[in-house]
């Protein structure tokens, strides 16, 4: 697993720099009390109740809005820094909500922290002086990357996490979290984590102006390069998807490799073999074979500030999802080591039925590279629509079969 640790050096002397300026509070804050001051920042309601008074509220702060960038103040990346602590060994009464049955951290409880914290870090960045609550609707747009560096998370161990604010374009921002748990009195390092979170207005309709990131150093100034050319890969990546553009010539002998690999040539003699004469190869299982489903009642307690279904809580039931697949085809307890590639393409309204469908879609030695593709279903409209699409990567204990897809598609 250690081959897909990317714990860059940058990212972790940046956090030691910035730690030693923002150490004089001797008491960090918890996990609570982050979703306590996104609440207050926007102005939440605590009852559903009144969510619809809420939201019109926000609508007065439309005028505290910037026309244009250039109107607000640069930020630098200490301003934006953050450490939060998950005190999972000195308050042992938390530690049930993210026990699971192995006796580790329900890794699906930490995306719904990152996701908390990496939004928190955005208002932190955006935050105006004399302005008690923000103007800026910040959501998650996607999980640029996650890569854990250990395979078991303890549940009687505290955790911290720290972050800041990478890179900035006009509306969007990139976000940096970094995690550690004690051990022997020292916090070492389990996963980094890539966010990209975008602001838009206090309705949550368009896009809204975020202040400019001005690096202060030469290791700020790496980290930015660094995030420009995460957004650059990002746009090569959407304009070259299958959907858009044909298969190189590479693709397309891989492609037929896999086909020529699995005809039945038995069929040869008879004078019927076809595109359908396919044989399964020794070890192996058809892609449509594994598979799992799932449906998620989407009910008001899932919410975030905005009154939408919180992104962590879908990151969540998607990774339980995925893992209960990895778990299934390889018949034995999977670890994650990496999160990728996680699109938030429409938010997900509260009342609404949330359908996950997970697919194994490669498979390499011990290695499981789980697809998760979520949608809604509108019972009104009858009408299915895409809102996430997630890949997880797991290590199995054993190797796992080869998985063999069967169709083009």
């Amino acid at each position: 697993a250690f081959r897909f640790c990317t714990m860059r050096k940058l990212p972790s002397v940046l956090a030691r720099t910035l730690t030693s300026e923002t150490s004089g509070s001797p008491v960090l804050p918890d996990m609570s009390e982050v979703r306590s001051r996104l609440r207050d920042i926007v102005g939440a309601s605590t009852n559903w109740r009144d969510h619809v008074q809420a939201m019109q509220e926000r609508k007065a702060l439309h005028t505290l809005l910037a026309k244009r960038q250039e109107d607000l103040p640069p930020r630098r990346m200490k301003d934006s820094y953050l450490e939060v602590v998950l005190p999972l060994g000195s308050q042992p009464e938390i530690r049930e909500k993210y026990l699971n049955v192995h006796n580790s951290v329900r890794f699906g409880r930490i995306l719904e922290d990152l996701d908390s914290l990496g939004v928190l870090i955005c208002y932190t960045h955006t935050k105006q002086e004399m302005q008690p609550r923000s103007p800026l609707s910040i959501v998650t747009a996607l999980v640029d990357k996650i890569n854990l560096c250990k395979k078991i998370i303890y549940p009687d161990c505290d955790i911290k996490f720290t972050g800041n604010v990478s890179w900035v374009g006009k509306t969007s921002m990139e976000v940096k979290m970094h995690m550690l748990q004690l051990h022997d009195g020292d916090y070492s390092p389990v996963l980094d984590a890539t966010f990209v979170m975008v602001a838009r207005d206090p309705e949550n309709k368009r896009p809204a102006f975020v202040n400019p990131l001005v690096p202060g150093t030469p290791e700020e100034e790496e980290i930015f390069k660094q995030g420009e050319l995460n957004k650059l890969k990002r746009i090569d990546f959407s304009t070259a998807s299958l959907l858009k553009m044909a298969p190189t010539a590479e693709e397309r002998n891989i492609v037929h490799d896999i086909f020529l690999n699995t005809l039945d040539t038995r069929q040869e003699g008879k004078g019927t073999v076809s595109f359908r004469s396919r044989k399964l190869p020794p070890n192996s299982v058809w892609m449509e074979d594994a598979k799992l489903k799932g449906l998620q009642i989407c009910h008001p307690q899932e919410r975030n500030i905005f009154n939408r279904i919180f992104g962590g809580f879908l990151m969540r039931k998607a990774f339980e999802l995925g893992w209960a697949t990895a778990c299934s085809y390889g018949g034995s307890r999977p670890f994650i080591v990496s999160v990728d590639d996680i699109m938030f393409q429409r938010p997900v309204e509260v009342g609404s039925l949330l359908l996950l469908s997970a697919q194994v879609c490669y498979t390499e030695k011990n290695y499981i590279q789980i697809r998760v593709h979520s949608e809604v279903y509108d019972a009104d409209t009858r009408e299915h629509q895409t809102t996430n699409i997630f890949h997880f990567t797991f290590v199995s204990e054993n190797e796992v079969p080869r998985v063999v897809p069967k169709t083009y598609g």
